[in-house]
């Protein structure tokens, strides 16, 4: 009774941030061990575990590569390449948002993105206004039908330039969103189902690690994104072939205009410096060991090397690795033999200072979201508390009569159900409350818990319809483009796509990746 209070105690102050989530998230520190549920060292030890650090080290490099601009350098880059045809451009926009939010923060990738996406419309629109200007700079006489025509002719091109922003912000937001998913730690509730399943389920064997939620989440996200780009190509620029696509057809004034300011902006970065090299080949190394860890299907260099199981060197282990690179290695060339660079023949001579680190610990502090490692903790600590209290167990045998409703027909439901309640509040905080309850459902229903929580750890970060539900919505409704009618009833289509895809990926190869078919032995144990 004491630790399902301490739950919704929890939980109304998350949904209403009565506290600061962050605060909200230190209160089994203090509730746990007054009401008697666990003893303070045991749930202090909740706060800081593998899947922490694993969110601590890959922000990090994310920082890194934010630091050194290598994010804009590389959707500059991608978006030179698409062009500057309205459909391909809406696809550039999303390709590039969702690949930087893998890796980044959605915050940081929409509040560069954006940018950019404004600078281009305002040059469409601003070529367009010029023509129709240069159309109409000879004062000629009309008739009263022709200047009817005239006047309804512009209403339609204001019209369309509209509909076109609306579609161009709202495609940053929602690839943001979606892009996160596809990576462990792309976003919050990703990394509260892999340590939920370590907390949980101790004995799991590592089944939720970065290569196998890749395989997994990856494909998902492409089927999503792709499916979501027609979705807003239809919605604000129509299927008109030959206008949005440009087949066949000579670049407009306007459409070389909005590519000459992509290209501007790419020159401006210059070209790339030590710095940006330095960071741009441990980023690609962080992921060629996140991948070859423990990649299931052969051995793992982890295990090779050290000669032990794959769960001594984790996800976490790399990660922080990594991170402490960035402290130690230079941001500038050393002074060797072979390596020349005009930065280095125009230094003074005197100056014997050492070069700063590709990273430097301000910077980290003040970029990294510090409040999610407690939202993590709390959530870590809340589940080892249903566990120890008992709760876990009580609810999962009240849930038994859900063994009647077909496997799929639960998922559908939850995702919607989660999906709507991460519109009024965190996502993570959202996974962190749920996620404990769908395990013991899982475990009372005798279904694969993967089967449940995978399915509802993505919905979490389906929150489309409101400015206020994710920060990457807040910022392009900050804009001005959008009402919020707009992003209500674009959204309530965009979290049917969602669930529509969920639904495909769990019950095509997410059945053949983590073997749903069957009842795992690692789920039967904390069920006594």
């Amino acid at each position: 009774i004491f630790c399902a209070y301490v739950i919704i105690l929890m939980a109304v102050y998350w949904c209403t941030e009565a506290l600061p989530l962050a605060v909200t998230s230190l209160l089994p520190a203090v509730l746990f061990p007054m009401l008697g549920i666990m003893q303070s060292k045991m749930v202090c030890m909740q706060y800081l575990k593998d899947t922490n650090m694993l969110f601590v080290g890959g922000l990090m490099v994310a920082v890194a590569v934010e630091h050194w601009n290598l994010h804009k350098r590389i959707a500059l880059r991608v978006l030179l390449i698409v062009g500057v045809r309205p459909a391909l451009l809406m696809l550039g926009f999303m390709g590039v948002t969702a690949f930087l939010s893998m890796w980044i923060s959605n915050t940081a990738t929409t509040a560069m993105m954006v940018p950019i996406v404004q600078a281009v419309l305002e040059q469409l629109n601003k070529q367009e206004t010029e023509s129709s200007q240069t159309t109409c700079g000879e004062e000629r006489p009309q008739a009263p039908e022709a200047e009817y025509k005239q006047t309804a002719n512009d209403r339609d091109t204001e019209g369309q330039k509209r509909l076109m922003a609306k579609g161009m912000t709202l495609c940053v937001c929602y690839a943001a969103s979606v892009g996160g998913t596809a990576t462990l730690t792309g976003t919050g509730p990703n990394l509260v189902l892999k340590g939920q399943m370590n907390q949980l389920f101790p004995d799991n064997g590592d089944v939720i690690n970065f290569a196998s939620w890749f395989g997994f989440a990856f494909p998902n996200m492409i089927i999503m994104l792709t499916i979501a780009w027609l979705y807003l190509q239809f919605i604000f620029m129509g299927f008109n072939i030959r206008k949005t696509w440009g087949c066949g057809a000579v670049k407009s004034e306007k459409e070389i205009a909005a590519y000459n300011v992509i290209r501007e902006q790419h020159l401006q970065l210059g070209p790339m410096c030590f710095g940006e090299l330095s960071v741009l080949a441990l980023f690609s190394l962080l992921v060629a060991l996140w991948f070859t860890r423990d990649p299931g299907f052969v051995t793992g260099w982890a295990t090779h090397t050290f000669n032990t199981e794959a769960e001594y060197v984790t996800d976490a282990t790399v990660a922080v690795f990594i991170a402490l690179l960035l402290f130690i290695l230079p941001s500038k060339p050393p002074r060797l033999c072979f390596w020349s660079s005009t930065e280095s023949e125009t230094e003074p001579q005197l100056s014997s200072a050492p070069s700063p680190a590709l990273l430097s610990w301000k910077v980290a502090q003040k970029k990294l979201p510090w409040n999610i490692v407690l939202l993590l903790g709390g959530g870590f600590a809340l589940a080892k508390g249903s566990e120890e209290s008992g709760l876990s167990r009580w609810m999962g045998n009240q849930l038994t009569p859900l063994h009647s409703i077909p496997p799929w027909a639960i998922v559908i439901i939850l995702c919607l159900l989660i999906a709507i309640f991460t519109e009024c509040t965190s996502n993570v905080a959202t996974a962190t409350l749920f996620l404990p309850v769908l395990a013991s459902m899982s475990q009372s229903v005798g279904i694969n818990p993967l089967y449940i929580m995978v399915p509802c750890t993505l919905s979490a970060s389906f929150a489309f319809m409101l400015p206020v539900a994710t920060p990457p919505n807040a910022i392009v409704f900050s804009y001005g483009y959008l009402k919020v009618s707009d992003m209500a009833k674009t959204g309530v289509m965009m979290n049917i796509i969602g669930i529509f895809c969920i639904t495909l990926s769990i019950n095509t190869w997410g059945k053949a990746m983590f073997n749903l078919d069957s009842f795992p032995a690692w789920a039967n144990q904390t069920v006594i």
